[in-house]
């Protein structure tokens, strides 16, 4: 058994050529690439029990050689995984059931009649690699960059297969992400959180592919810290496991869950006091709200069940597509990974951040909310424009306190926090609704955004917040 640790980043023909003459890549590149092509076979049961335990087991042929693999359930984040691999070498072209032992079958499965293993789908392809080495803090670090271009088939169904594959043979996984940093500058690449494994089950149903990663168990006493990089790491892996499954499927709900958790996750850099000093974000906050400026009015306007709706709803594939062919997108989320993996925001913070950044998260979560709470404004005017400018002033702060509450109210000790999360969202929801309705409805809507701060203010939640 191995420790496979890969990153995978979807790419264009064009832009596996452009990386095989990358200088980056030339300048640590050992021999000659080379070429050839994989056969492979995955197996599972009618019922896709090997699936539903996150286990992939296959048949390579790679020109005379046979290998027998299986992988185990792994993590991945903006296209960086790491899981268990048992490799077998074989003598002919047929599945060995006895090496399926305890030592590497999972314990889920351990009933499970071997005998229903049958072939389910194929992922056949070129791979053109070449191994790449350097030094990095007197460490030494082996790579494979692999260029796979091919077809996934199941069925009648099939897709395509074209991506950069790097994988670590000697050295830390920070070193992939440095490297895909460094390529993503220049090249357009996609950070890629699906396996070929799971692509041939997608094929089988789109339901299939785990929109979530895992989720992270809370506690009261869990630090500051480790809840950066806990719902950082969740967020960034939602957001691009739905971004992989809307350039699939093109639904519009993947759009908005999309665009949802990217405003979550640029919410979750205000929120931390000093224990996540601004400086330590800066790369992110423009390009990410960039993203958020193209993203948001088509979500909004596609609400709409007339011709402006739908001309959103078909705009949004367009402006997902340039967004994802654009080099920006890989350095932000590759960016933000490596960021996550480094723990960016420890870097040279302030003494006063360090001890926010050991606060349990219950301790934390009051005084967060609270500062939220007491600086929200909720006009008092009835002057219409005046507090409609109010009101809009108040979106990122109401973004900050979707993220806090949307994840952590179960450890704020104030009264029905749950009623507090309802009805912020229904005067989140009012003022989504502004710039969409008719000038007309504008005094109606106005009356319900009013009797909406004024429930907000008779709650006990809020009132001991305030207080």
């Amino acid at each position: 058994m191995v420790k496979e640790t890969e990153i995978k980043l979807r790419a264009t023909p064009e832009t596996l050529a452009a990386v095989q003459q990358h200088p980056l890549i030339k300048a640590r590149q050992q021999g000659e690439w080379t070429q050839g092509t994989l056969y492979n076979q995955y197996y599972d049961t009618p019922a896709r029990d090997l699936a539903a335990a996150k286990v992939a087991l296959r048949l390579r042929r790679d020109g005379e050689q046979f290998i027998q693999t299986l992988k185990s359930r792994g993590q991945s984040v903006a296209g960086l995984s790491e899981r268990n691999e048992w490799d077998w070498h074989l003598q002919q072209d047929e599945l060995d059931m006895a090496l399926l032992d305890d030592t590497c079958w999972p314990e889920a499965l351990a009933s499970l009649d071997k005998s229903q293993l049958q072939p389910v789908f194929t992922t056949d392809f070129q791979r053109t690699k070449v191994l790449l080495q350097w030094e990095r803090d007197g460490e030494a670090v082996e790579v494979e960059a692999a260029l796979d271009q091919g077809r996934v088939i199941a069925g009648e169904n099939e897709e395509d297969i074209c991506e950069l594959e790097l994988e670590i043979r000697q050295g830390p996984a920070a070193a992939l992400l440095e490297l895909a940093l460094e390529l993503s500058a220049e090249l357009p690449l996609m950070p890629c959180d699906i396996s070929k494994a799971e692509r041939g089950y997608r094929l089988f149903d789109a339901r299939s592919y785990d929109l979530r990663p895992s989720a992270v168990e809370w506690h009261a006493e869990t630090k500051v810290d480790e809840v950066i990089v806990g719902a950082g790491t969740q967020l960034l892996g939602h957001s691009q496991r739905l971004a992989e499954q809307y350039r699939h499927a093109g639904q519009w709900r993947l759009f908005r869950e999309m665009t949802l958790t990217l405003t979550a996750l640029r919410a979750s850099f205000g929120v931390f006091d000093l224990a996540l000093p601004r400086s330590s974000v800066q790369d992110f906050v423009q390009p990410l709200d960039q993203l958020l400026a193209q993203f948001k009015p088509l979500v909004l306007a596609g609400w709409a069940d007339d011709e402006t709706g739908h001309k959103a709803r078909a705009d949004a594939c367009e402006v997902f597509a340039d967004a994802v062919n654009d080099p920006a997108w890989g350095k932000l989320f590759v960016g933000l990974a490596l960021w996550l993996q480094r723990r960016g925001w420890t870097l040279n913070r302030p003494p006063k951040g360090q001890r926010i950044g050991d606060l349990t998260l219950s301790r934390w979560l009051l005084a967060a909310v609270a500062k939220e709470i007491q600086e929200l404004k909720v006009p008092h005017t009835n002057d219409p424009d005046s507090a409609v400018s109010i009101w809009m002033d108040q979106q990122p702060r109401l973004a900050r306190l979707y993220y806090l509450l949307s994840g952590f109210r179960g450890f704020l000790q104030v009264p029905e926090p749950d009623r507090l999360f309802g009805e912020l969202n229904k005067l989140q929801a009012l003022l989504e609704q502004y710039p969409m309705v008719e000038e007309e409805q504008r005094p109606l809507l106005m009356d319900a955004l009013r009797k909406q701060g004024q429930r907000l203010r008779k709650l006990n939640a809020w009132r001991e917040l305030n207080g």
